[in-house]
């Protein structure tokens, strides 16, 4: 299977919080749309310091990490950001691993979205159609 790219709307969960309770406006949320690489090797959402920089997102503590390379690494686990794929969100901590250039969204955002990667049409689809449904 070739490597599955598809669009995501990331935006800062604090900002979120504020803007409901009205001490911002909804504009005002920091937001970013981006391609990100549908990784099911990867458990978490991974993002670029540069995104991270941009969503205003703090780094909340240090994780080492066994990246696909094999190697060790120590990265910065950042506040929760909301993920939005279509009509679908989901809120989690995002990982920033150093020099990273590209988005990779895992497997924790996509079993909470109730999504995977369709083999046929190498595609992101609703594990149970148009329908989210969640485990308890």
């Amino acid at each position: 299977m070739g490597t599955v790219h598809t669009e995501i709307i990331i935006k800062n969960s604090f900002d979120e919080g504020l803007a409901r309770r009205g001490q911002i406006k909804h504009e005002e949320i920091r937001t970013e749309t981006v391609t990100a690489v549908v990784d099911t090797g990867s458990m978490y959402l991974v993002i670029t310091d540069e995104l991270r920089q941009k969503l205003g997102l703090e780094i909340k503590e240090e994780r080492p990490v066994n990246i696909a390379n094999g190697q060790r690494i120590t990265c910065h686990i950042t506040d929760s950001v909301e993920i939005h794929w279509k009509d679908r969100e989901t809120a989690l901590p995002a990982m920033v691993i150093p020099g990273a250039t590209k988005i990779l969204l895992g497997v924790l955002p996509l079993e909470a979205m109730d999504l995977m990667v369709n083999p046929v049409t190498q595609g992101v689809v609703g594990v149970h159609g148009d329908s989210v449904e969640f485990m308890a």
